[in-house]
Order: C-alpha cells, then sequence, then structure tokens
C-alpha cells in the first residue's frame, strides 16, 4: 500500500445518498461541499477511505434492500475493480438500540442499554447484541459503535443517561461483556466499548462543550474502569475515545482523545487493549476547541489513536497527517501499526472473503419473526413500575374515557401506540400529543383532561430545562393534569429522574425508551396482563441538590 492510501484507511467519515453511484440531486450537492465529489462511490474512491459511517441525516438508511445496496455498492467502490493495495470498508453505524437506534423498521428495536440494566439479565443483552449484530451484517454493517461502558452516576448527564446500563459498575461490566460477546462471537461483527476513559459523570455534552470529569484516580478505577477491564477480557475488537478531561489521569488539559497518557499509558499500557482505538466523532466541540481542525487528526494519532471518526474537513484532515508524516512529526511506522491493527480487524469479520452481502438473505434476514419475538421476551422485564401510591394499577377492567398525551415522536407515534392498545381493550381513547407544549396546548389538554377518566402522560427528560426542555413545559402540563383531580399516570419514556421534579406525581412508571414493543409493555402493564419486573439500575435523587435519595437502586414495584 501507497502512504496515501495507508493514511486513507485510518479515516471514516458519512457520504451522504442512498445509492452509491447514483444519488439524488440534493445529495450530490451535499457531497460536492463536503468532498468535492458528487457521489458516494466517488468519495471512497477519491480519499480511499477505510471506513463509513451511516446515518439517517446523510440519506443512508431507508430499507433493508436499499442499505444492502449501498453497502455493496461502497464496497465495490473500495476495492477499486481489484487494484493494487484496495481493502473492503468498515462500515458503520450508530446502533446502540433504545435512545440511540438508527437501523428502522423493520429492524428489529430493542431497548437501549438502562432498560437492559433494570432486567439484570446478561442472558437478554447478549441476545439484543446478538440479533441486532445478525441484522447489521446483513445488510453490510459490522461495526456497530456499541455497547456503551460508561457509568451513568451523574443524574445530571445530558448526554449519556439512558445510553448507560446503569450507575453500578459491576452490572455495567457484566452487561458490556455480555454484549461484546453478542456482537463479536454470536453475530460476527466488531463490538466498540465506548466511551474510553469514561462519559458517566459529566454535566457537559462533548458534542457542545469540553466536560471535566473530576474523579480522583481511585474512583476512576472503581467507577469508571471496570466496565472497559471487562470489555477488554471479553475479547472486544474496538474501544472508543471520550473527549472528555480527566485531570487524574492526565493534568494536561487535553480531553482523552488527544491525550498519550491516557490512550497509550492507561489504555494500552496499564489496561493491556491491543485492539483498534476509535476516536469519537472529530467534528464535536469538546476535541476541537483547544486545537483546530488540522492539528487534531495529528494529534489523536500521536495520542495513540489508530481509526479517525468524522473529521470536519476530511480533506484538511488527510492533508495533515500526509504532511506530519513528510515533516517527520509522525513516522510512517507509526501509520504503519494503526493500519495493522485496522486491517486486521477487518479481516477477523471476514471483510477479505465476502466484503459483498446478499441482498434477498438482507431483507429476508432484517425484520424476521423471531427477531422481532425476541424484542417483546427481552423488552417485557425492563419496565419499571416506581410510584403507585394511589394504588390505581393495575387497572380494573371497566368502560373509560382515557386521555393520551404528552411527549411524542414521530418515527416512533408512542402516543398513539399506547392510545390504539386502550381503545383495544374497550377504553373509550383520545390521542392528543403535547410535546414541549405552548400555554395554550397546556390549558386546552387539561380541560380535556378533566372530562375523562384517566389520563396517560408520557414524558422525556422533563428534568432538564436547560437544554430539553427550557419552558418546563413538561412539569408545567403535568401539574395543569394533575390539577383536575383526575387520576394520572405519568410514564418516563427516557430518563427516570423526572420524578423528582414532578411534586404530586402518585403513579409512575419509566420505560426507558419509546419503542413499540417498550409502549406494548406499558398497556398491558397497566392493564395487569404483564407484571412490572424492572428494577431502578440507577438511584433517583431529590430534585433540590442535596444528595437525598427519592428512591434507591434496585427499586421496583410489581402486581
Amino acid at each position: 500500500m501507497s502512504l496515501e492510501q495507508k493514511v486513507g484507511q485510518l479515516f471514516a467519515t458519512y457520504v451522504y445518498g442512498g445509492d452509491a453511484t447514483e444519488p439524488t440531486a440534493a445529495d450530490r450537492a451535499a457531497n460536492r461541499a463536503a468532498f468535492g465529489v458528487e457521489t458516494p462511490a466517488e468519495v471512497i474512491d477519491r480519499y480511499q477511505l477505510g471506513g463509513v459511517c451511516y446515518f439517517s441525516w446523510s440519506h443512508n438508511l431507508d430499507s433493508p434492500r436499499q442499505i444492502a445496496t449501498l453497502s455493496n455498492g461502497l464496497q465495490r467502490a473500495a476495492l477499486g475493480n481489484g487494484a493494487k493495495g484496495r481493502v473492503p470498508l468498515l462500515i458503520s453505524t450508530d446502533q446502540e438500540q433504545g435512545a440511540v437506534l438508527r437501523m428502522p423498521s423493520p429492524a428489529a428495536q430493542f431497548p437501549g442499554s438502562m432498560a437492559l440494566g433494570a432486567a439484570r439479565s446478561a442472558g437478554a443483552a447478549r441476545t439484543a447484541a446478538e440479533i441486532t449484530g445478525r441484522e447489521l451484517r446483513a445488510v453490510g454493517i459490522r461495526q456497530p459503535y456499541a455497547p456503551i461502558a460508561d457509568v451513568n452516576v451523574n443524574p445530571g448527564n445530558p448526554v449519556i443517561g439512558v445510553r448507560s446500563f446503569g450507575a453500578d459498575p459491576t452490572l455495567v461490566g457484566d452487561l458490556t461483556a455480555a454484549q461484546v460477546a453478542g456482537f463479536q462471537d454470536r453475530a460476527g461483527v466488531t463490538a466498540v466499548a465506548k466511551h474510553f476513559p469514561g462519559h458517566g459523570d459529566t454535566a457537559t455534552d462533548s458534542h457542545t462543550g469540553i466536560p471535566v470529569i473530576n474523579h480522583s484516580r481511585a474512583e476512576w478505577d472503581r467507577i469508571d474502569a471496570p466496565p472497559f477491564k471487562r470489555a477488554i477480557s471479553a475479547g472486544v475488537d474496538s474501544i472508543m475515545t471520550a473527549h472528555i478531561v480527566v485531570p487524574a489521569l492526565d493534568p494536561s488539559g487535553d480531553p482523552a482523545t488527544l491525550s498519550p497518557t491516557i490512550l497509550t499509558g492507561v489504555l494500552r499500557g496499564e489496561l493491556g487493549f491491543r485492539g483498534v482505538i476509535v476516536t469519537d466523532a472529530l467534528n464535536m466541540a469538546g476535541v476541537r476547541t483547544k486545537y483546530g481542525d488540522e492539528r487534531v487528526p495529528v494529534l489523536a494519532l500521536k495520542a495513540g489513536a489508530d481509526q479517525l471518526l468524522m473529521p470536519p474537513d476530511l480533506a484538511l484532515a488527510r492533508d495533515a497527517v500526509l504532511r506530519a508524516v513528510a515533516d517527520g512529526e509522525l513516522t510512517e511506522r507509526r501509520i504503519d501499526e494503526s493500519v495493522r491493527r485496522i486491517l486486521a480487524m477487518k479481516y477477523r469479520q471476514g471483510l477479505a472473503r465476502s466484503p459483498l452481502v446478499d441482498v434477498e438473505k438482507a431483507v429476508r434476514t432484517v425484520g424476521a419473526p423471531e427477531h422481532l419475538a425476541a424484542v417483546t421476551r427481552v423488552t417485557d422485564p425492563t419496565l419499571t413500575a416506581v410510584r403507585n401510591d394511589a394504588g390505581i394499577l393495575p387497572l380494573p377492567r371497566a368502560d373509560r374515557s382515557v386521555l393520551v398525551t404528552g411527549w411524542d415522536s414521530a418515527a416512533f407515534t408512542p402516543i398513539a401506540t399506547v392510545a390504539n392498545g386502550f381503545t383495544a381493550r374497550g377504553a373509550r381513547t383520545t390521542a392528543r400529543p403535547a410535546t414541549m407544549p405552548s400555554d395554550a396546548v397546556i390549558a386546552a389538554t387539561a380541560t380535556q383532561a378533566a372530562a375523562h377518566d384517566l389520563t396517560v402522560v408520557l414524558v422525556n427528560k422533563a428534568w432538564d430545562t436547560t437544554v430539553t426542555d427550557p419552558r418546563a413545559t413538561q412539569q408545567r402540563l403535568v401539574a395543569a393534569l394533575l390539577g383536575t383531580g383526575k387520576p394520572v399516570v405519568v410514564v418516563a419514556v427516557r430518563d427516570p429522574y423526572d420524578i423528582a421534579y414532578l411534586p404530586g406525581v402518585t403513579t409512575y412508571l419509566a420505560t426507558y425508551s419509546y419503542t413499540r414493543a417498550a409502549m406494548d409493555a406499558l398497556v398491558r402493564a397497566l392493564h395487569g396482563e404483564l407484571s412490572p419486573s424492572g428494577r431502578l439500575p440507577v438511584t433517583i435523587p431529590t430534585a433540590d441538590g442535596s444528595g437525598s435519595v427519592l428512591y434507591p437502586y434496585g427499586h421496583g414495584l410489581s402486581w
């Protein structure tokens, strides 16, 4: 391989379009603006990329047939008709499941990590990873950027939250190891444990700022390190870095992605990791703030990273690495070390033998009936009943009018799913989405609730009045509904912490996600057809900042 080919292997980025050679006019324009060429195939060819990351916003993910066809087209571009030094792509996506879920229906849509933590089942976590991995592999995606090894000990964490298995390092380690086995041993895709050295105690989103973790070294050893050690022991192929500053590990103030002390000293030296270190996206503020975009990829390689993900200017980043080699700041031997690790990982994934996928098999595999049945089996035990002080659950069979309102998602339609579930059980049901409602909508919804026998209201990060809901509209909506005097069931469809910010709520459940399977389990539990068995995988503190516990780790009701 030429030096240019080897440097190309270090980069993975997005491309615009659902077809490798015939994207839409809009996607051609987007590729031209970002990469100087018009088609995804031309992007691969020009930069001789080692990897591509699929997103919905870049129009890569529509249907199993389309995704598999796109993957084959990109692989053909990467192989260049058998030209010397050409290597298959490692295609990736963020398929964590739950709140971070890229593959659209009919793909199996499992609950996310915190839901799995509530179920306390390594077997269920392994099954979710195995089926997810099999469906991804069927469409040509070999790197799911999961599992999450972060221990979410900060209820105010704006970026991890339900993406973590929970607040206990042992639980997180157990489920991380189980998912590594599910992805790699059973599905044959590359697991990626993230975000090293641990993003679970941040109050800043590394997409928009530089988080600082002030754990002592002893706290890091006790809280953050164990899940990564478990992942390494399980043979994880890849670990993703975090754009966070951890002074106890490196007092320089550099984010971990750019820290030789953390990546080479701690991760490789102390923890003994020998696989591929992939950076988190290099277009995030957490890594761009201290150094310019031209320096970041060079510094990441000097720190010990192998795979450079999504630089904001691919041509600038590639040329910076080539120039660093020409100037002697990086040696070609250092480039070779990373390229060998990347090539070895691709070889283990079978890309050398079979880079293309069977499109018809992909259509049969994604969303197969046995996969969807497994989604239900895995999801049901995750539902957590937190409060039932009014004793209204389970609901007796009765002719009643029900209002279903609150936060909604166009992609998953949880309001409609819950409303349809009540209707199917004989209720007279009204569905009224009220996502971040105006004062007028809050008043009208409360008036409507007063005319119903029961209201079910969904909330999503109602605690976060800084970013998600700065006007506290969800808190005010719940207060208005309670003010009607009619029974109200509040359901947290993301972070379970919302209950601390909703005074007066007497009936509260946590689903941790808003997939259709989670909403179906909710309806069945409300009607006594399913006994809630999930237990909180985190502690819910009071909202006053005193550190007092509202609900302890392990709490969960049943009926």
